[in-house]
């Protein structure tokens, strides 16, 4: 149970990231954005994905638009703003200093027990 809520956390705390990281490629409709999510075996769904959406507009780094569909009422969709792109930028730099860290800390760490 403790290592699935582990895992949940950590889920959420790049949900964001990938997000953007998603709408960098492009203007993206919401199951868009949630098919694209899945095929890079990130599971989110409809009631997940919304607040998301909304707290990065309400934040300045997404804005939508509204088109027409041939398959029934309009879509939303959504794209990064230029704030929204600095933002990624800066969330990269992050990311991947992260990543450096984590994996120099697990190469200490097993260095450490090969050597005992």
């Amino acid at each position: 149970m403790y290592e699935d809520n582990v895992k949940a956390q950590m889920r959420k705390g790049v949900l964001e990231y990938c997000i953007m990281s998603v709408l960098m490629t492009g203007d993206a409709y919401a199951s868009d954005i949630i098919r694209r999510l899945k095929e890079a075996e990130l599971i989110v769904v409809e009631g997940t994905l919304y607040p998301l959406l909304t707290r990065l507009k309400n934040a300045g780094l997404l804005n939508y638009r509204w088109e027409e569909s041939t398959q029934g009422p309009p879509r939303k969709y959504y794209m990064l703003t230029d704030e929204g792109r600095r933002m990624l930028a800066d969330l990269d730099k992050s990311w991947h200093d992260m990543v450096d860290t984590v994996e120099r800390l697990r190469n200490q760490a097993q260095n450490s027990s090969t050597e005992v």
